[in-house]
């Protein structure tokens, strides 16, 4: 593989386009925003400048790395792509939109990935022609420093991509652990419910936001609490997950507290909104 593609240009999606472009690959970065677009490059730029300031790489290899990204605001820029890792909304809908779109677009050959956290890959392969060429690739955030890609096979994903892909990851610097298709693979069908249960005790007046955090750092050795880590990753992508859950297991259990689904609708989705479990107003 040299040409990676990345659809999506938000938290995910740039650093999936940094981690690809780092590892010597040709990447390229669409987004339909070019506000989204512009700030996806100013990240990256300030990401690699911090490993420049630490001694860990040389202005020139920065401007390398930055030399083998490009934009785009056209889907259709992923036509000669050799891999392409869809990174936009946690939708159904908007992505097997956007698997048919590409689908038509891309060779072939082309293997289409998804960083979905939870959605089903068999549901998104099966709109297109090529389901055995669907494959996800959840990376984790912030992807330039977290190893774990987790690679999940569709039910029709052929072996040879599942190999293609996880040497891939593996030339990216990440350590690929397989999964198999179900709602929320391993990473989230163990997390979300943590975090879940973190806000009915928030809910239930058990304790407040810093004592819950803090009785799993210290007693449990989390390096971030829950509610701490739920305002990272943003409440609405929480509460879609444990929706997929919900509705992929039938299980009352992955029910989202109300408290969570009430902020949501409030818009205090947490880091990127300056108000979640905690406030953060400069």
């Amino acid at each position: 593989m040299q040409k990676i593609v990345i659809v999506g240009a938000g938290t995910m999606g740039n650093g999936i386009a940094h981690t690809a472009a780092a590892t010597g690959f040709a990447t390229t970065l669409i987004d339909v925003n070019q506000q989204i677009l512009d700030r996806a490059t100013r990240t990256i730029s300030a990401n690699l400048q911090r490993g420049v300031d630490k001694g860990k790489m040389s202005a020139d290899e920065k401007e390398a790395v930055l030399g083998r990204i490009r934009v785009s605001s056209d889907v259709a820029d992923a036509a000669d792509a050799d891999l392409v890792v869809e990174a936009i909304i946690e939708d159904v809908a908007a992505k097997t939109s956007l698997f048919q779109k590409l689908d038509e677009i891309t060779r072939p050959e082309c293997i289409l990935a998804s960083n979905t956290s939870s959605i089903s890959i068999t549901k998104i392969g099966a709109v297109t022609k090529r389901p055995d060429k669907v494959i996800g690739m959840h990376f984790m955030n912030p992807v330039p420093v977290m190893t774990l890609v987790e690679v999940i096979r569709g039910i029709a994903t052929s072996d040879e991509t599942y190999k293609r892909v996880e040497e891939l990851a593996k030339q990216m610097g990440k350590t690929p652990i397989e999964a198999s298709d179900y709602p929320g693979f391993i990473a989230n069908r163990v997390l979300m419910p943590m975090i879940n249960e973190a806000i009915f005790a928030l809910y239930e007046g058990v304790a407040t936001p810093e004592a819950i955090d803090g009785v799993m750092k210290l007693g449990m050795n989390h390096p971030m609490g829950p509610l701490t880590l739920a305002d990272f990753i943003g409440l609405d992508v929480c509460l879609a997950i444990l929706r997929v859950l919900q509705e992929g297991f039938g299980d009352p259990k992955y029910r989202p507290c109300p408290l969570l689904v009430k902020m949501v609708d409030a818009g205090w989705l947490g880091r990127k909104s300056g108000r979640g479990f905690y406030s953060y107003a400069k």
